[in-house]
C-alpha cells in the first residue's frame, strides 16, 4: 500500500516541565506540613533564589529557620519584607519579637512585640504577643541599655563561651557575672554561670544560679536540663526522678531545644526518652556531629532499635574513626568492664593536672558506673561528701604520682577498681601507696627494697610486708 501524501506526519510536542519558583515554594510547604525542616529550607531557600522579591517565599523561610534556631537570618528576612516588600505584613513584627526574645536582646523583643499590637490589634497573634509581653519584664532603664550594648553582649557572650570550653574556669565566671550585671535578663548568661560554678566544685552556688533562673524566666529549658544532670552527677535520685518526670512531659518545638532534651536525657539513662528526641531530630533530616550520632546509637541500641543503631554507629565511624571498637553493644567481659572502668578512672584523674579540663571532658561522657561518676565529681568537681574508697583511692593515687612512674600510678585504678567491687576499705593510704609501689616494683623487674619504699611514704618495713599481703590478693583475682 503506498503513502498518502496528504498525510501529515505527527510530531510529539514536548510540554516542558518548568521548576519554577512556585514549584520549590509548593515543595518547601509540603516539607514544613510533614515537619522535616531541613527539606523545607532547602526548597524554600531555592524558592527564594527565583522569587527574592516575593514576600509569601520569604516570609515562611523564615519561619522555618526560627525553628532551626536561625534566629539572626530569620530576622533579616522578616525585616527585608517590612522595609522593602510589604510594610503592612504586620505578623512579621510578631515573629521578630519572638526572634530577639529567643536571641535574649529582649527590649528588641518588646519594641516589636508593641508595634504588632499597634498595628493589628485584632491580629491572630495578638494572644501569644500579650503572653510574650509578660516575660519581658524589663524597666526603661534597662532597655536602653539593651540596645545600646547588642553588639558588645554578642562579643562578649561568644568570648565567655570559648573561656568555658577552655577551662578557664575563673576568667568566665568573671565575665559571666559582668554580663548578668549588665544585662541582668539574658537568661544564657545565667545558665552558663551555673555551669562555670558546677565545673569549679561549687555545687551549692550552681544550684542557687539555676533556681535563680527559674524563678524569674519559669520553664527555662537549658536550666531545667542542666539541674537535672546536676542531680545526676550528685547522685541525686530522688529529685532527679521529680524533675525527669516532669520534662518528659515537655514537648519542644525547636531543634536546639529538642536535642538539649535528648542528650540530657540519654546522659542520665533515660534511654526511650533520648531515642524519641534523637530520632525525631534524624527524621527530620538533622545533620549533627559524631556526638549527636554516638547518643542516637547508644539510645536505639537500648531500645531495641538495632538498625537504626546500626546507621547512626556507621556516621559516628565516618565522623570520628578513632571510635571504632567502642559501639554500645560491643560484648564485655567483667574484666573487661573492670579495666575500662579503671582507664576512665585514670584519664579522669589526670584531667585534674591539665588546664584544659572542658565541659565536654565531664558532661559529655556517658560514666561506666556509679563510682566513675562519683570519682568524677570528686576528682574534678571537688565534691566533698563522697564515699571513703572513693576519697581514699585519689589519695594513694596522687602518693604514687609524687613517689613512683606514671605506669605505677595507672595501674593502681586496676587495683582500685578491684577493690571497690570487693569493698574492701582503703584507710591507711601510705600503706597502701608504699605496698603498690614496691608490688608493682617487683612484678616488673624492678630492683628496690622495702627499705627504700618505706623511707619515701615514711611507713614501716613491716607495714608493706602487711599490705602487699592484701594487693597479691587482690591482683590474684583479676
Amino acid at each position: 500500500m503506498g503513502k498518502n501524501p496528504n498525510l501529515k506526519k505527527e510530531v510529539t510536542k514536548v510540554i516542558p516541565f518548568a521548576q519554577n519558583g512556585d514549584y520549590f515554594f509548593q515543595k518547601g510547604i509540603r516539607a514544613y506540613r510533614k515537619r522535616d525542616l531541613y527539606k523545607a529550607r532547602k526548597w524554600l531557600q531555592r524558592a527564594e533564589e527565583m522569587k527574592p522579591s516575593d514576600a509569601a517565599v520569604l516570609s515562611q523561610l523564615a519561619i522555618v529557620l526560627t525553628e532551626l534556631g536561625d534566629y539572626q537570618r530569620s530576622n533579616e528576612l522578616f525585616m527585608e519584607i517590612l522595609d522593602k516588600l510589604e510594610p503592612d505584613m504586620h505578623d512579621c513584627h510578631y515573629f521578630i519579637a519572638n526572634n530577639f526574645a529567643y536571641l535574649g536582646l529582649f527590649q528588641e523583643s518588646r519594641k516589636h512585640a508593641e508595634e504588632y499590637l499597634t498595628m493589628d490589634p485584632e491580629g491572630e497573634f495578638v494572644d501569644d504577643t500579650e503572653d510574650l509581653l509578660d516575660l519581658l519584664e524589663l524597666d526603661a532603664d534597662e532597655a536602653e541599655d539593651y540596645v545600646l550594648g547588642q553588639d558588645q553582649l554578642i562579643v562578649m557572650q561568644e568570648e565567655a563561651r570559648n573561656l568555658l570550653e577552655n577551662g578557664e574556669l575563673d576568667e568566665a565566671l568573671a565575665l559571666l557575672e559582668e554580663i548578668i550585671e549588665e544585662y541582668p535578663h539574658f537568661w544564657s548568661a545565667y545558665n552558663n554561670l551555673a555551669l562555670a560554678y558546677f565545673y569549679k566544685g561549687n555545687l551549692a552556688k550552681a544550684r542557687d544560679v539555676l533556681e535563680d533562673v527559674l524563678d524569674k524566666n519559669p520553664g527555662n529549658l537549658h536550666a531545667l536540663c542542666n539541674l537535672l544532670v546536676f542531680y545526676h552527677y550528685e547522685n541525686n535520685q530522688a529529685e532527679m526522678l521529680v524533675l525527669a518526670a516532669r520534662l518528659e512531659k515537655v514537648t519542644p518545638i525547636l531543634v536546639e531545644h529538642r536535642y538539649k532534651l535528648g542528650a540530657t536525657f540519654g546522659l542520665i539513662g533515660r534511654q526511650d526518652l533520648a531515642f524519641k528526641w534523637m530520632r525525631s531530630l534524624q527524621r527530620n533530616g538533622f545533620q549533627g556531629d559524631s556526638t549527636f550520632y554516638y547518643w542516637l546509637a547508644n539510645a536505639a541500641y537500648h531500645t531495641s532499635h538495632f538498625t537504626v543503631a546500626e546507621q547512626a554507629w556507621a556516621k559516628v565511624l565516618e565522623l570520628s574513626p578513632d571510635k571504632v571498637g567502642t559501639e554500645p553493644w560491643k560484648t564485655t567481659t567483667d574484666a573487661d568492664v573492670e579495666l575500662e572502668e579503671a582507664n576512665q578512672f585514670y584519664k579522669i584523674f589526670n584531667l585534674r593536672f591539665s588546664k584544659s579540663t572542658t565541659v565536654k571532658s565531664v558532661l559529655d561522657q556517658p560514666y561506666a558506673s556509679e563510682f566513675v561518676r562519683e570519682f568524677a565529681m570528686f576528682t574534678l568537681l571537688n565534691k566533698k561528701d563522697v564515699s571513703s574508697i572513693i576519697a581514699k583511692g585519689s589519695e594513694i593515687a596522687h602518693l604514687l604520682k609524687q613517689n613512683a612512674t606514671e605506669q605505677t600510678v595507672k595501674e593502681w585504678f586496676v587495683v582500685f577498681s578491684k577493690a571497690i567491687k570487693e569493698s574492701l576499705t582503703l584507710t591507711n593510704a601510705s600503706a597502701w601507696a608504699s605496698a603498690f609501689h614496691y608490688a608493682w616494683s617487683k612484678n616488673n623487674g624492678y630492683a628496690v627494697s622495702q627499705k627504700e619504699i618505706s623511707e619515701q611514704y615514711n611507713v614501716s618495713v613491716s607495714t608493706i610486708r602487711k599490705y602487699v599481703q592484701k594487693i597479691e590478693e587482690i591482683i590474684a583475682k583479676l
